[in-house]
């Protein structure tokens, strides 16, 4: 490609314009510039185009739920599953209140001593947890509200009021069991997943 100066007809000197000569036509510089970011954007959404199809169609190809007979039950299977708890889990239990209550938990609420709450370092936030003191066999239900405990090798805070229920404040810590009730997935077969 070269450059030429053309002078129009009539044109002062200033008025001399930079053109692109390709083959026999002159275009102008500006027009030329234009034609090729139109092509240069015009391939780069057609990579783009491609890449996102691919994407999506490999993304498609794993989400499939039942695309084998690997994740397929019998019912006799389901059935037992249900009664199988999610999560269990042995360990030593403390427990806190006074010191943290109306402070936020993790999951944005207001800590109240007097709720049946706990904080545990890895269960979903909302689960409900039945805990049972190995001691001396006393059991409460709570709900995974904060994050902890962090201190020493324990596996569950309770709250004040849960503390009471298993009858272990007075000697602050406890062996306990901790089990939590299977989940069901949403839009499991036979049920729907829509809210009225």
């Amino acid at each position: 490609m070269s450059f030429q100066t053309i002078q129009h007809h009539g044109a002062s000197q200033n008025d001399k314009k930079l053109r692109l000569i390709s083959g026999s036509r002159c275009l102008p510089w500006k027009v030329r510039m234009a034609s090729c970011g139109a092509m240069f954007f015009r391939k780069w959404l057609s990579d783009i185009s491609r890449l996102t199809l691919i994407c999506a169609l490999a993304m498609s190809g794993c989400s499939s739920e039942h695309s084998s007979g690997q994740g397929k039950q019998t019912q006799q299977e389901q059935g037992s599953a249900a009664t199988k708890p999610a999560h269990k889990e042995v360990g030593e239990a403390s427990w806190y209140g006074p010191g943290f209550q109306g402070q936020e938990t993790a999951n944005g609420e207001s800590f109240n001593q007097k709720e049946m709450t706990a904080a545990h370092p890895s269960l979903p936030m909302g689960t409900k947890a039945k805990v049972t003191n190995l001691e001396n066999g006393k059991k409460v239900e709570v709900r995974i509200n904060d994050r902890g405990p962090y201190a020493g090798n324990r596996a569950i805070d309770l709250s004040s009021a849960a503390a009471n229920k298993l009858d272990m404040k007075k000697d602050g810590t406890t062996e306990v069991k901790i089990e939590t009730k299977p989940t069901k997935k949403k839009g499991s077969a036979g049920q729907s997943s829509k809210k009225k």
